[in-house]
């Protein structure tokens, strides 16, 4: 689950992935399958994918226990073989580090 909290030793991690909208199955694919070895690689908390719904782009949302170990998992060899062909179904990628700094939920009420 993520850890959404202020002043965490988390790194978030946000990229938005602008692309045609009738490769954005084909990029969510090969971001899922991505997302999978991440979950796998030291460090790892969280990983979100989010499309808008008129296809224009994706958003992965990572967080990890450690900037170094996020860096290294995005340069492992496994992780990069396919990454190539991503560059070519997108039009721009933008991956940002972030920090929380609010947080505003819902209270859970019971039902009387």
């Amino acid at each position: 689950m993520a850890d959404m909290r202020t002043n965490s030793d988390v790194v978030t991690q946000i990229t938005t992935v602008k692309l045609p909208p009738d490769k954005q199955d084909e990029v969510l694919a090969l971001m899922t399958e991505r997302a999978q070895f991440m979950a796998k690689q030291p460090g790892f908390v969280s990983i979100c994918l989010y499309r808008s719904t008129d296809g224009s782009h994706v958003v992965n949302h990572i967080q990890w226990t450690d900037q170094k170990k996020l860096e290294a998992a995005h340069q492992a060899p496994e992780f990069r073989k396919e990454w190539s062909h991503f560059g070519d179904m997108t039009n721009e990628i933008e991956p940002c580090l972030y920090e929380v700094v609010h947080i505003e939920t819902a209270s859970m009420k019971k039902a009387s």
